[in-house]
């Protein structure tokens, strides 16, 4: 069985999960926005999710692959240094990563779409590792 993300992970963001963190880092970017601008939901999903948890991690786990490239340590590059690009660096994107670095994140808006489709690009990188590794 895959095991691709990481519960304690999981509860850490949840306690910022009012901000929807917890639910990008599942691969869950339209309710993580959607909880983004209503405070979780007004607070009623936030404290739901912290049971749905462990399903929100069986679902990552089956959905997304493993290998070289590890989701959680991208995550936290994304999320404390993602404005320099290093999450990038990790994922071997040398091209974006310098860009990142020279432009704060593309004003922002390229670390918003990071948020979103981060969880896919450490899985093609993964699948595109296993086909030519």
């Amino acid at each position: 069985m895959n095991n691709t993300h990481s519960k304690v992970i999981g509860y850490i963001l949840w306690i910022f999960g009012f901000m929807g963190a917890h639910r990008f880092y599942y691969g869950r970017p339209v309710s993580g926005t959607l909880y983004f601008f209503t405070l979780g939901l007004f607070f009623i999903g936030w404290i739901v999710d912290l049971f749905l948890i462990p399903s929100m991690d069986r679902d990552a786990d089956q959905r997304y692959a493993t290998g070289p490239k590890d989701y959680s340590l991208t995550w936290i590059l994304m999320t404390f240094l993602g404005i320099f690009g290093l999450h990038r660096l990790y994922l071997g994107k040398w091209v974006t990563a310098i860009i990142w670095f020279l432009t704060g994140g593309l004003f922002l808006i390229g670390y918003l779409y990071d948020y979103c489709t981060l969880n896919t690009q450490i899985d093609e990188v993964n699948r595109r590792s296993r086909r030519f590794g």
